[in-house]
């Protein structure tokens, strides 16, 4: 009984822990990425949109998210980072390409172009366009692996000490 026990609190730990870490990684993503794509995309200015984009351009290219896939089994193209980030590129070589002499509705053309570019459009709010679970890329193997072992280890020997404690 003291050997279940220990597992269930070991992988209880590991569970706990692996959620520590995504939380964190993925705070640590909002704050140096996507939050600096929200603000680009809220941007009324083209210099403030182009501010903001070599920020979370920057980023990207120091964390070496500019190509690869998140996914672990199914390759959606949606977890496509390259073409992820090579949109965001295009949009910043774009904001570029506007000339200072251009008129105001050319320049709200392109900042209407970018919001739809960086936000997906929900029911109840706008949201970044990002792949999923690249907070923790290029480690979305060893974190999948962690958390699918983790929680099911935590549910068997808790499941077991339910059942053994009753018995």
């Amino acid at each position: 009984m003291k050997k279940v026990l220990s597992v269930f609190i070991l992988s209880l730990a590991l569970a706990l822990m692996w959620s520590g870490v995504r939380i964190y990684k993925a705070y640590d993503f909002s704050i140096n990425c996507t939050g600096h794509l929200k603000r680009a995309a809220d941007a009324n200015t083209v210099e403030l949109a182009k501010k903001e984009l070599d920020v979370s351009l920057g980023y990207m290219e120091k964390e070496n998210l500019t190509s690869g896939v998140v996914s672990v089994f199914l390759h959606q193209p949606k977890n496509d980072i390259g073409f992820w980030y090579g949109n965001i590129k295009a949009s910043r070589d774009e904001l570029d390409s506007i000339s200072p002499n251009a008129t105001q509705l050319e320049k709200t053309n392109v900042l209407m172009k970018l919001r739809e570019t960086l936000l997906d459009s929900g029911e109840k709010s706008d949201s970044v366009t990002c792949p999923d679970g690249i907070a923790v890329y290029p480690m979305n193997v060893l974190f999948f692996f962690w958390g699918w072992i983790s929680w099911i280890l935590t549910f068997v020997f808790g499941t077991w000490l339910l059942i053994y404690d009753e018995l």
